[in-house]
C-alpha cells in the first residue's frame, strides 16, 4: 500500500479505480483499518464495481500508519486534517467522504473545517450522537491499558478489546486515541454543513443516536435505517451498501 508524511505522521492508504466523478474517501472507525473497515466487508469491491475512484486511508493510531501515544495527537480536528492532506497529496480537490463511527465524526469535522473539499457526505454508525455526547464511552480506554482481555469486566469495554486484539491493533495507541478523540460539533456547527448527506445507523445500534434527529438538523441530509443491525454489524448490510449507492447516483 502506498504511504505518505503528513507532518511527522505516516499515513498509509488505498487508491483503487478510476472515474471522472469525483473520488470517494473512506474513513474508518475506531479500532478498526481501512482492510477489516471497508475491503473486508466488500466496499471497496462494491464501489469500484459501480464505477467509483476509492481512497482509503489506515487512521493515525491504527493499521499501518503511525502510532502515537498522547491523547491530544487524536484531536478530531487533526485527524480530519489527515484526510484532508491525504486529498492534497494525490491532487484531489474535491471528494465524496464516507465515515463509520469514528470515521464519519472525522468526516463531518472536515466538512465543517474545508467545505469546498467535501461533494457529499455518507455518516455511517453515527446519529445525533455527532452534537450530543460521544457514542463510545471513555472506559474502553480502561480496558484497552488492562493487563489482559480477562481483567476486562465492562461488557462494551471487552467487545472492543477484544476487536483491537483481533486486528493485532497497538492498544495503548488505541486508548491514547479513544481519550483525545472525543469532540462533539454544537448544533449550530451541524447546521452549517450544506453538503448532501445521508446519515445512515442500523436500528439496534445503541452507540449512535437517532439518525432522524441528526438529519433534520442538517439542511441537505436524509436519514437511512440499517434494519436490525447493531454498531459492530451495520457496516457491511446490504441495506447500507444499496442505500449507499443509490444516494451517490443521485446526487446533482
Amino acid at each position: 500500500m502506498p504511504n505518505f508524511m503528513h507532518g511527522d505522521v505516516e499515513i498509509d492508504f488505498l487508491d483503487q479505480g478510476q472515474s471522472a466523478l469525483p473520488p470517494i474517501v473512506l474513513v474508518h472507525g475506531f479500532a478498526s483499518t481501512k482492510e477489516v473497515n471497508w475491503i473486508y466487508t466488500s466496499w471497496v469491491g462494491t464501489l469500484t464495481a459501480a464505477g467509483r475512484r476509492v481512497i482509503a486511508l489506515d487512521n493515525r493510531g491504527h493499521g499501518k500508519s503511525s502510532k502515537l501515544y498522547e491523547p491530544g495527537a487524536y484531536h478530531t480536528a487533526t485527524m480530519a486534517e489527515d484526510v484532508r492532506a491525504l486529498l492534497d497529496h494525490l491532487d484531489i480537490e474535491r471528494a465524496d467522504c464516507m465515515g463509520y463511527s469514528m470515521g464519519s465524526r472525522i468526516c463531518a469535522f472536515l466538512a465543517l473545517k474545508h467545505p469546498q473539499r467535501v461533494r457529499a457526505l455518507v455518516l455511517g454508525g453515527l446519529g445525533i450522537k455527532l452534537v450530543e455526547g460521544v457514542g463510545l464511552p471513555e472506559t474502553i480506554a480502561d480496558a484497552l491499558s488492562a493487563p489482559s482481555l480477562d481483567a476486562v469486566t465492562d461488557p462494551t469495554g471487552r467487545v472492543f478489546r477484544s476487536f483491537a486484539e483481533q486486528t493485532r491493533s497497538d492498544l495503548r495507541a488505541l486508548a491514547a486515541c479513544i481519550r483525545g478523540s472525543r469532540q462533539t460539533l454544537t448544533r449550530a456547527e451541524a447546521a452549517s454543513i450544506a453538503a448532501p448527506t445521508l446519515v445512515a445507523v442500523g436500528t439496534n445500534d445503541d452507540v449512535a443516536g437517532s439518525p432522524h434527529e441528526l438529519a433534520a438538523l442538517m439542511p441537505n441530509a436524509r436519514p437511512l435505517d440499517i434494519p436490525g443491525r447493531d454498531h459492530m454489524l451495520a457496516v457491511g448490510d446490504k441495506v447500507f451498501k444499496s442505500g449507499v449507492l443509490h444516494f451517490l447516483d443521485h446526487l446533482p
